[in-house]
């Protein structure tokens, strides 16, 4: 049987993140070069830009700074992804801006990320941006981060200036909700403990950049407690042929939490109707247990009325419910966020019309305080807010599931994307002994 029918796909999501001209791009570059992740028609392009906008030499950050803006700028101003892998695992990348003017870039980037990389210039230290960043990963629940401590040979790769800048971060880390956090002097221009090791730093022990993102554990991430399946769409055969060979109506999506496993009760929700699992199929084909982040098809021992937008739930740790909704949101658009203003609410599968009811406080993005209740939320702001929606909710609290307990805000007449919210835990929980039970 596929190794993949066991495991999900071994895949690491991190993101880049710091102030203006730390290197991230260059990082970036350095990476996707040294461990021979790029196309000989990669190379030579930035070979014929050189004379351009490098002065002759390589210049490893327009491998991600793809738009014009940004290489006559020489800054990031759009999220850039990349995708390279080594033989022991695959990764996404997201380069983030740097500017405070392009915060909800940077929370757009990293809304998914196992990892976060803070690049800090060795010359300036811990700045404002450093916190900010270090902050907005805090909030979005990413479980590891990088300190990378660029530049090092602008400093004479001083052992000293290394440690100052270690004490400077680990002074407000205890604010932050992070476990797992790493130190690593590099030169991302030169390549310095980026993939190989520096012959420069022989009072530092430990991994490379490359090597800690190949090594860093990520298995228990995910939110293997409590099963959510929110339905994307319907499963027919789409012929004749495939009737008489798969004649079964199952219910495809994403796993966002749990394990289930053939055999199993679940609760199909809003209908409140419980049915066993008979059958699980994956891309590989049918297998006895599946888990997050699998993309599934299930078939139920019965016909039940399940669309898009419906959530197939297991009977244990059971989710949240209510139209009265409490979260952080980061604003994202010119016109402000403002009480009474309705949108529409998309949440996994789910779209549901919503109105805020309140605004509560900003949040202070570089000390994580509350601000006085504002009267509005600008462009960047993170705030918390309520909302209440047309139909329940069916999610969990963020800091239990990134995936069920997140959610944006659309703007009616234009759609265009405003908000990106962070659900607290409802106090109301689905109540399964309230199902019509199928027998």
């Amino acid at each position: 049987m596929p190794a993949s029918q066991h495991h999900p796909v071994d895949i690491l999501r991190f993101n880049t993140c710091g102030s203006v001209d730390d290197g991230k791009s260059t990082l970036i570059g350095r990476l996707l070069y040294d461990s021979k992740s790029l196309m000989e028609d990669q190379i030579e392009a930035l070979e014929r830009s050189a004379d351009i906008t490098g002065g002759g030499q390589i210049n490893l950050a327009n491998l991600t700074d793809g738009l014009r803006a940004e290489r006559e700028q020489g800054i990031t101003i759009d999220v850039a992804y990349r995708y390279f892998a080594t033989p022991r695992r695959k990764f996404i990348i997201a380069d983030t801006p740097g500017h405070v003017q392009y915060t909800r870039n940077m929370v757009t980037g990293a809304s998914s990320a196992n990892l976060s990389i803070v690049l800090v210039d060795a010359r300036l230290g811990v700045i404002e941006q450093s916190r900010r960043h270090s902050c907005i990963a805090s909030l979005l629940r990413i479980p590891h981060l990088i300190v990378a401590i660029n530049k090092m040979d602008l400093v004479d790769w001083s052992e000293a200036r290394f440690m100052e800048i270690r004490d400077q971060f680990e002074e407000f880390l205890p604010r932050l909700d992070m476990k797992d956090v790493q130190f690593i002097p590099i030169s991302a221009l030169n390549g310095d403990n980026v993939v190989e090791p520096s012959k420069h730093t022989p009072w530092y022990a430990g991994p490379t950049l490359l090597g800690h993102l190949e090594s860093v554990h990520i298995g228990s991430d995910w939110n293997l407690n409590g099963f959510r399946l929110p339905v994307q769409w319907v499963n027919r055969p789409n012929n004749p042929q495939d009737a008489k060979l798969h004649d079964f109506r199952g219910f495809s999506g994403q796993i966002a939490g749990g394990i289930v496993r053939v055999g199993q009760k679940v609760l199909a929700l809003p209908a409140g109707i419980t049915s066993t699992v008979q059958q699980i199929w994956t891309y590989d084909g049918p297998v006895q247990e599946a888990f997050c982040p699998q993309s599934v098809t299930l078939v139920l021992a019965h016909d039940i009325d399940i669309s898009r937008g419906s959530m197939i739930i297991g009977l244990d740790q059971l989710p949240g419910t209510g139209t009265e909704l409490h979260a952080k949101v980061c604003w994202m658009h010119q016109r402000p966020l403002l009480r009474g203003k309705k949108y529409f609410l998309k949440h996994t599968s789910n779209t549901v019309q919503a109105v805020v009811s309140e605004i509560e406080h900003r949040i202070n993005i570089t000390t994580l305080e509350p601000e006085p209740a504002p009267t509005e939320l600008g462009l960047n702001d993170i705030g918390e807010i309520r909302l209440r929606t047309a139909k329940p909710l069916i999610y969990d609290g963020y800091a239990a599931n990134r995936l069920t307990g997140s959610f944006i805000l659309v703007e009616q007449g234009t759609n265009a994307t405003v908000a990106a919210g962070m659900l607290h835990a409802s106090r109301e929980v689905v109540k399964p002994e309230n199902a019509d039970y199928v027998i």
